[in-house]
């Protein structure tokens, strides 16, 4: 996985990145197909705000999260993130191929 942090009005101190990289590695736990992530750290007046965009084999997941502590916004991001993952996983699970089966054979 390649992963990218930058800031827009902020400084990415290496406790930021450091924060960041951790947290991202419970999305990765949850799915390894990721290809790249970008996340990118604001500051808007007393707001401060985080974005991603991942990047996996078949799809394009982007979100972001406001707070009043950049840490906590780090942590509200990657909760969407890691929701948003685990939604995508689900769906390409196939859950009907059981019912499918069973319904083919009569059992």
């Amino acid at each position: 996985m390649q992963l990218e942090i930058s800031g827009h009005g902020v400084e990415v101190t290496s406790a930021l990145r450091d924060y960041a990289t951790e947290k991202l590695q419970r999305v990765e736990r949850h799915f390894d197909h990721l290809t790249n992530v970008h996340v990118v750290l604001m500051l808007e007046k007393l707001l401060h705000k985080a974005e991603a965009t991942i990047n996996t084999t078949q799809k394009q997941i982007h979100a972001e999260a406001e707070a009043s502590d950049m840490y906590a916004a780090i942590d509200l991001l990657m909760d969407k993130l890691d929701s948003q993952i685990r939604k995508h996983k689900e769906k390409l699970t196939d859950h009907h191929r059981a019912e499918a089966h069973v319904r083919k054979t009569g059992t």
